[in-house]
């Protein structure tokens, strides 16, 4: 037994206020709102504007976050940001974030770990807290994703949306509320198939590479989308066979927001109805590490997210990455 779980207590978002719809983009590139859906699900996205950051989303997040949670900033622990659009290399955002927010005492790094980033932070945080080393952890899941997608690439740029969302991790009594399990793997090997080649140290941003478009995000979506359908359904039947769990106690599935065509075989692969699955990609599009806490948002603001439902997050992205977390949501 842990001295201590590690309780989900709390979830803010925040949004740009510009709404992309597939009609604009229709617009101004060989496309069409049905082709769209029909591939995706999505129907519209939001974008930042342009010099807007992801603090700037993120500072919100944190502050509806901490104030649904009853928690001042200054006693926070320490502050995990999920993204790979941070404002800029150095310092984190989760540093700004940090000073912004006057959570003085707290510790704060970012973790670049693309779409199964919100996961990987979570488990993360839970480790921390279980160990005894830390009792409130702010983790963050954003990403402004129009800053890396080239808007004339049909393929990407319908794909991908702009968002941050924030939860609040407590440490908690061991037989109560909390996170229960979670799984993480990764693939380095295809790693060039879904990837930002000039973003770090082994391609400067030079005149050249610019002009090519590599400081974009590059995808082989059909190679993508097959590791998707196949990971986060293999992971989340893993967690659960290690943990003893059945679809029957899962409430909510809240998968990452990549495509419809993935949430759906995934959740029929681990015998979950669509009923029970989480789904605002259609007004959200991918919105990287901002999708698991945006759609957790999402589903306390509707009802199906109360304390005590046992939920089930799944994602897969870049890395190749992917991972699964299972708990109970709230206090108690």
């Amino acid at each position: 037994m842990h001295a201590a779980r590690a309780q989900v207590v709390a979830v803010g978002s925040a949004l740009p206020e510009r709404r992309l719809s597939n009609a604009e983009l229709a617009a101004r590139l060989d496309t069409s709102d049905e082709w769209i859906v029909s591939r995706t699900g999505i129907r519209e996205r939001r974008v930042c504007e342009p010099g807007q950051g992801l603090i700037t989303l993120a500072e919100p997040a944190a502050r509806r976050c901490l104030e649904k949670a009853g928690v001042a900033a200054d006693t926070l622990d320490g502050i995990i940001v999920a993204t790979i659009t941070g404002d800029m290399v150095m310092p984190a955002t989760a540093n700004l974030l940090q000073h912004r927010l006057g959570a003085a005492r707290a510790w704060a790094f970012d973790l670049l770990n693309a779409c199964n980033g919100f996961v990987a932070a979570l488990a993360n945080a839970a480790t921390w807290i279980e160990s005894g080393r830390a009792k409130r952890i702010l983790v963050v899941g954003g990403d402004v994703m129009s800053s890396l997608i080239d808007w004339k690439d049909r393929n990407t740029c319908v794909l991908f949306g702009d968002g941050c969302g924030a939860v609040l991790v407590e440490a908690g009594s061991a037989d109560g509320n909390g996170i229960i399990g979670f799984e993480l793997h990764s693939d380095g090997g295809p790693a060039s198939e879904l990837c930002v080649p000039c973003s770090g140290s082994a391609m400067p941003p030079t005149a050249e590479a610019l002009a090519r478009g590599d400081h974009f995000l590059k995808q082989n979506g059909k190679m993508v989308f097959t590791h998707a359908v196949r990971r986060m359904a293999e992971v989340a039947t893993s967690l659960m066979r290690t943990h003893g769990l059945g679809a029957a106690d899962v409430d909510l599935v809240v998968p990452h927001q990549a495509n419809l065509r993935i949430i759906e075989p995934t959740a029929e692969r681990i015998g979950v109805p669509m009923s029970k699955v989480v789904v605002n990609l259609d007004r959200l599009g991918n919105t990287t590490a901002a999708t698991i806490p945006l759609a957790l948002a999402d589903a306390e603001a509707d009802g199906r997210l109360r304390p005590g439902s046992r939920v089930l997050l799944v994602a897969f992205g870049g890395g190749l990455t992917w991972g699964a977390l299972y708990m109970k949501w709230g206090r108690g």
